[in-house]
């Protein structure tokens, strides 16, 4: 694959890169730097993809892994004030990120990447260096716990 390839494919996936940061970035402008951070991160380490078929799934991962930086970061740095801020959103959807966010971390990502990305299992596995049987366990417990979390909402309704 030539850069100017790489290129191309790599800015075609910024949307998906964007969502899968909602799954675990809180505040926009965090995702927004985590996109941004994989697209430079994934330029420089182009020559480290091996195959061009996983691509998406190479990059997906840089991305997963500048998530976790920031939000280690931001573990480092934050107050619990300016957590209260970042809640409050304007996003579309921010009601279904609301929900995945009471979700556990390792939730969380896989339902983004499953049911709103698309992907398969095996990919996910991939991505996230688990086995499949262990991705299929995350959504299966994922889903009921947004179940609940839905039924309790209703409740409150």
């Amino acid at each position: 694959m030539t850069d100017h390839e790489f290129a191309e494919r790599l800015v075609r996936m910024r949307e998906t890169m964007y969502r899968v940061s909602c799954s675990q970035l809180k505040n926009p402008a965090d995702r927004d730097d985590a996109v941004q951070e994989t697209l430079v991160k994934a330029w420089h380490n182009r020559h480290r993809l091996r195959e061009e078929r996983y691509m998406q799934t190479w990059a997906v991962r840089v991305l997963i892994n500048e998530c976790h930086n920031i939000h280690r970061k931001q573990k480092r740095e934050a107050t619990l004030e300016e957590r209260a801020e970042r809640k409050a959103t304007t996003e579309p959807h921010a009601e279904l990120y609301d929900a995945l966010f009471r979700l556990g971390r390792k939730l969380r990502l896989p339902i983004v990447l499953h049911y709103i990305e698309g992907y398969h299992a095996h990919e996910i596995a991939k991505m996230l260096g688990v086995p499949k049987g262990t991705v299929l366990w995350w959504l299966s417990k994922a889903r009921k716990e947004l179940g609940l979390i839905i039924k309790e909402e209703e409740k409150d309704v």
